[in-house]
């Protein structure tokens, strides 16, 4: 499978990130490795997506200060970035909300279509919306107004800066020739891009509570989107998936990270960090970035809460 022929990708995680933890950042790494290594995807952006503060959760702290430190634990990567929008909502947003806005949007402002994880596009036209009958959008009869591929290169890569992701580089993207004889359309090589959201078994395994998901949402989210789980704990997830009836159905979106990496709860867990900080333990190094916890101590955060 040749570099163009895979699948782009987009790693969205939601959550309180209360605080963001060294383990929420290594599961971004985790599963950008295990995907590039099945040899089928090409991981080109993530976004660390902070809850609403109207979400109600004990011992949540407010956004402005959420974002901050997700901003100061994601500084030294040059591809995962953090987006304000569902913070920026007048009320709490659905994960399914949540994807459905970075998918339209990432329709809108790179002209890219975005298909679901089992099912790929058929070669679209760049910027022609899907199911609909192609229309001349490039006139051979005129070679010196047409798009090079650098010029769509730049606006996919400036569309994806805008959205909080990295650039990709220049290699990852071929186009066919400008100046191919291609009729009155002049089709570009396609670029399929898909989120995903990531997430560790935790949450997999709530989708297993009864009433605890709207059906619909999950329907959309594993059906149309897919998942990338990093478990924890050496969670069983065929056993997870096997207690609930749509996510055996979309048992084939569900992509579970495989690797020989220990991944306890307690790397990822905000909970064990915020405890770490009311009792002073040094421990805390393990669980947050000097930054994170820099800001944490200025900020006076968490130290005289119980959530």
């Amino acid at each position: 499978m040749t570099e163009t022929t895979k699948t782009h990708v987009i790693l969205l995680a939601c959550g309180s990130f209360n605080p963001i933890t060294k383990g929420h950042i290594q599961m971004f790494e985790r599963a950008r490795d295990y995907l590039h290594k099945t040899g089928r995807f090409i991981v080109i952006g993530g976004i660390v997506s902070p809850v609403h503060d109207s979400y109600g959760k004990q011992g949540l702290v407010s956004s402005r200060h959420r974002l901050i430190m997700c901003q100061l634990a994601v500084q030294n990567s040059d591809w995962i970035r953090v987006d304000p929008w569902e913070c920026y909502q007048d009320t709490w947003q659905t994960t399914c909300s949540v994807l459905e806005h970075h998918r339209d949007l990432m329709k809108r402002v790179t002209g890219c279509i975005l298909s679901n994880v089992n099912t790929p596009s058929m070669t679209p036209v760049i910027g022609q919306p899907q199911n609909e009958t192609p229309q001349p959008i490039y006139q051979n009869s005129n070679v010196s107004s047409k798009p090079t591929a650098a010029k769509i290169l730049g606006k996919v890569g400036e569309s994806l800066s805008r959205i909080c992701c990295v650039r990709p580089p220049v290699e990852r993207f071929t186009f066919v020739d400008e100046n191919a004889n291609l009729g009155t359309v002049m089709r570009y090589e396609e670029i399929e891009l898909r989120i995903l959201l990531l997430c560790g078994s935790d949450l997999l395994e709530s989708f297993c509570i009864p009433g605890l998901w709207n059906e619909a949402d999950m329907e959309v989210i594993v059906g149309d989107f897919g998942i990338v789980v990093v478990p924890r704990d050496a969670a069983d997830t065929d056993r997870i998936m096997n207690h609930s009836s749509i996510l055996r159905k979309y048992k084939n979106n569900i992509m579970v990270v495989k690797d020989d990496i220990n991944h306890p709860m307690s790397v990822v867990s905000s909970t064990k960090s915020r405890l770490a900080l009311q009792h002073g333990d040094g421990h805390v190094v393990d669980y947050l970035s000097q930054p994170v916890i820099d800001y944490i101590l200025k900020s006076q955060l968490y130290i005289n809460t119980s959530g």
